[in-house]
């Protein structure tokens, strides 16, 4: 009988997420792979019409002061010098 040597990939979770990955398990066997592979994952972005349905419902995602400082940052935001430029 031959073994089947499946490849893996470490990966790193807070604590919190792997709790949650473990009480997904549908038996207590069942592996974190058989569980990531039955989450259902959506395959698109969110839509121009559900961000304002949500805009209408749940009312904006910043508040004023949150956008302040998201302009301020992108006001300080500069490109990094240029390493192979000599002048």
């Amino acid at each position: 009988m031959h073994d089947l040597c499946m490849a893996t990939k470490t990966i790193s979770l807070r604590l919190d997420a792997y709790e949650r990955l473990r009480r997904a398990r549908r038996r207590p066997d069942e592996s974190f792979t058989e569980v990531v592979l039955r989450a259902e994952w959506p395959d698109r972005g969110l839509t121009a019409r559900e961000l304002s349905a949500s805009y209408d419902s749940e009312g904006p995602l910043f508040d004023e002061a949150a956008l302040d400082r998201i302009d301020e940052a992108d006001a300080l935001d500069r490109f990094p010098s240029d390493k192979w430029d000599e002048a």
